[in-house]
């Protein structure tokens, strides 16, 4: 029976679509649009912070569209509307909305200009909410519609005026993490970052990401699911103390004098005031991630302002010996949960009577064995069959299904240990596989060995690499629609910015970058295929100039759905010393029925 009520669950399965409630609600937003005076509105998946989870009253996208992915744009005017999202979400979109009121439109650098061309007229104006929008995002509109005739024009949030028993702002407590673990001071970041912004001549740095805060202060919270931040705006001044902008119920003379070396602590709503004093000061924004309303306050007392990358992001993700450490404790101990999740789950799968919430649940079971386990590190993708082919598929009561043997079980899971964060994915043989099974699987497994094995010059990118992984299924005329990786937080942000491997990512891979290593194959209404590892840059042994992965997840890859015939010796023997290790790293912390079947996973091919 389904456990998924249990209390303190990180993972629940309530359906959190509801399209028949999209017209209705889009109605009455059409009807704010004329009171004012409106022929558009925008509504991103975003709130004043950027980040990839949002706090339950900025789930607004949600709220107007039904749509629950974690990226996308609706635009609703007064007679259409448009819900634009990427390739993850093509198909979950259409199930999740009502289609009759929301045209669903592929996400491309100009998909919300050119639909706003298209549907609107000269003359027309664009509303949009300046904390969910950034300078560089309404920059780039503007110079669009306006060349169209059309005015961009800030206004209050028209969802929320709509938006009956809106959630409250999260305020849960900021806690603290000691020097030992993030391998620096915070004074010793501050300093630094001090320097950095002399070299700008920035009197001040306005940080808006949690994650950069977080990293920054040595702190971390719990104001949204499945990332350990706690939300505020920092003012960085090149001499003084930082400013650390909260909702007030944060505040109490424990967490203030834990911090008063680094930081104040101060209410939210003193935030605007602040930025005012910055009348003949040179302020710093990430034009690519502060919200637009903060940058205009600035501008408007007279502030001169610096546009350039929140120096954070490059920072944090260049993780330090103790990070480091962190970071490869978390994946042993998510190495043994594995194991344990893997060994139940090839005992059971057979009798065709697993669901996909139970398959989620035992997951979960087996990663709080270890009392290292503060929440998952997003919700887990648990698709059977068919349901393996959507891409960031959500099983919910209503989609759960039974996992027949014989089908493809994908399961892309993480968790946010004390030590660090998780990610992984493994697709599993229930039962007897196919030709196409192996095939597909074999050609995923095949880019993601490659990826594994490569050295590369100092100063690649993802970019340079992408094809790496995805080369043997190009050959075949086959692709995924989705990165090949994303850089990951030390106990921070599953997803991190700002190294990555895909084709447009250019920046740069250094060394201590964590990043995940995932291609894909996704069959429509059959299965889907992805095999996922993380991995870290560290030097190459064969030159100075050049680089490499070294893989940090140690969890078996199964024998069963590989086509050997398939595979180059080289391969054969990655995948043979990989699985050594697995079984080196973990077997003894495992219970002997555990340990038989890892020895049976791993064993050479």
């Amino acid at each position: 029976m389904s456990t998924n009520k249990q209390a303190n669950r990180f993972q629940t399965f309530e359906e959190r679509a509801y399209p028949d409630l999209v017209a209705p609600r889009v109605t009455a937003l059409r009807d704010q649009l004329k009171s004012q005076n409106i022929d558009a509105f925008l509504i991103p998946r975003a709130d004043a912070h950027r980040g990839e989870n949002v706090p339950a009253g900025d789930e607004r996208l949600a709220y107007i569209s039904s749509f629950t992915g974690s990226a996308g744009t609706a635009i609703v005017g007064t007679q259409k509307a448009a819900l634009v999202v990427d390739g993850r979400y093509t198909l979950q979109a259409p199930q999740q909305t009502d289609t009759n009121t929301f045209e669903i439109v592929d996400l491309s650098p100009t998909a919300t200009a050119d639909w706003l061309i298209a549907n609107l007229k000269k003359g027309q104006k664009v509303g949009y909410d300046g904390w969910l929008h950034t300078p560089k995002e309404i920059m780039a509109l503007d110079a669009k519609l306006s060349a169209a005739g059309i005015e961009l024009v800030e206004v209050h949030n028209l969802v929320d005026a709509i938006w009956e028993d809106r959630p409250a702002p999260p305020t849960n407590d900021i806690y603290t993490l000691d020097d030992a673990q993030t391998g620096k001071s915070a004074a010793d970041k501050i300093t630094e970052l001090q320097k950095q912004m002399a070299e700008k001549n920035a009197d001040y740095l306005v940080l808006t990401l949690p994650e950069s805060t977080n990293w920054l202060l040595n702190i971390r919270g719990s104001d949204i699911s499945n990332t350990p931040v706690s939300l505020g705006f920092a003012i960085v001044p090149q001499q003084g103390v930082t400013r650390f902008f909260v909702q007030p119920e944060k505040i109490n003379p424990v967490i203030q004098a834990e911090l008063s070396d680094v930081t104040v602590l101060e209410p939210i709503e003193e935030l605007e005031e602040a930025l005012t004093s910055t009348t003949t000061d040179s302020v710093w924004f990430d034009d690519a991630t502060a919200p637009i309303k903060l940058v205009n306050i600035a501008k408007s007392v007279g502030a001169t302002i610096i546009s350039d990358k929140d120096p954070i992001v490059i920072a944090k993700a260049r993780k330090n010996p103790a990070e480091v450490e962190g970071m490869k404790a978390a994946q042993t101990s998510d190495a043994v949960a594995m194991a344990r999740f893997l060994s139940w789950l090839d005992a059971e799968a057979p009798k065709g009577k697993l669901t996909e919430t139970e398959i989620v649940e035992k997951l979960e079971d087996c990663r709080r064995q270890s009392n290292e386990l503060l929440d998952i590190s997003f919700e887990t993708i648990s698709g059977s069959g068919p349901n393996g082919a959507i891409v960031h598929y959500r099983v919910t009561e209503n989609t759960n299904r039974t996992l027949n043997p014989g089908e493809l079980m994908l399961v892309d899971s993480g968790g946010q240990y004390r030590n660090g964060t998780t990610d992984i994915t493994r697709t599993m043989a229930t039962g007897d596989t196919t030709p196409d099974q192996r095939k597909h699987f074999t050609l995923v497994l095949k880019g993601m060995i490659a990826l594994s094995r490569v050295h590369f010059h100092k100063g690649a990118t993802g970019a340079h690499l992408d094809v790496l992984a995805r080369q043997f299924l190009w050959n075949e005329g086959l692709n995924y629609a989705h990165g090949t990786g994303h850089g990951v937080g030390a106990l921070l942000g599953v997803h991190e910015g700002p190294c990555g491997i895909s084709g447009i990512n250019h920046n740069v891979l250094e060394e201590g970058n964590i990043l995940s290593n995932e291609p894909g194959f996704y069959l429509e209404g059959e299965y889907g295929i992805r095999i996922e590892n993380l991995i870290m840059v560290v030097p190459s042994e064969k030159n100075e100039k050049f680089l490499k992965f070294e893989t940090l997840t140690y969890t078996p890859i199964d024998l069963r759905l590989i086509d050997k015939d398939l595979m180059t010796p080289e391969e054969v023997e990655w995948l043979n010393d990989y699985h050594q290790q697995c079984y080196d790293l973990i077997a003894d912390r495992l219970e002997d029925d555990k340990k038989e079947w890892l020895k049976q996973a791993t064993r050479a091919i």
